[in-house]
């Protein structure tokens, strides 16, 4: 099995860079659209990777990261989700930005990504809110400092969340604008409601 892989990047193609290691060995390896773009042109790249082995083919699967790694293989876990659905995803949204569309039973969000519909966005809800963290998702490079250490959301935070979803905002985004009220564990529905309606101004 290949955990990862180091080398220059040979090739660019839609879906999948040629990385040649120092051996001069050169691995095809199969990487979401958006995680191609941001690979550099020279230089060292390191890529963690998983091996799909079937009758027919092996492919090697590479991203930047365990966490993007780590989502792509939960993917894997979800009825009729392959390894082209999985990156197809993951081109779409970022990892972050997945976590809150599973967390707040967001289909519309996960449709976003070409091939996949209602069907497929429900399975994977289905199938995953009850193994992706709520901490996890806020405890990433784009969220908001005040997204810190708690552990879960309050009941007022909860109720929050609802309204903002009631007033036309997608679950995605009422989450994401909940936890970025400071100290929301000790305000009211109102304070936090008011506090959260800043984040899209």
């Amino acid at each position: 099995m290949i955990a990862t892989i180091r080398g220059t990047v040979a090739e660019k193609n839609i879906d999948s860079a040629v990385i040649e290691t120092a051996a001069g060995l050169g691995y095809t390896v199969q990487m979401p659209a958006s995680m191609l773009d941001h690979l550099p042109a020279s230089g060292d790249v390191k890529l963690y990777t998983v091996m799909a082995v079937r009758e027919d083919d092996v492919s090697l699967y590479g991203f930047p990261g365990w966490e993007e790694l780590d989502m792509f293989k939960l993917l894997l876990t979800v009825n009729k989700v392959g390894p082209k659905v999985a990156l197809s995803i993951l081109s779409a949204l970022t990892v972050d930005d997945l976590r809150f569309a599973i967390l707040s039973e967001d289909a519309k969000a996960i449709t976003k990504a070409p091939g996949v519909g209602n069907r497929v966005a429900a399975q994977i809800i289905l199938s995953l809110k009850d193994k992706v963290d709520l901490q996890e998702a806020f405890e990433s490079r784009s969220a908001v400092v005040a997204a810190q250490s708690g552990a879960g959301m309050s009941d007022a935070a909860s109720e929050a969340v609802q309204a903002l979803t009631a007033l036309g905002y997608s679950g995605t985004e009422a989450l994401k604008a909940v936890k970025s009220v400071e100290g929301a564990e000790n305000m009211t529905v109102e304070e936090i409601l008011k506090a959260s309606l800043r984040f899209f101004v």
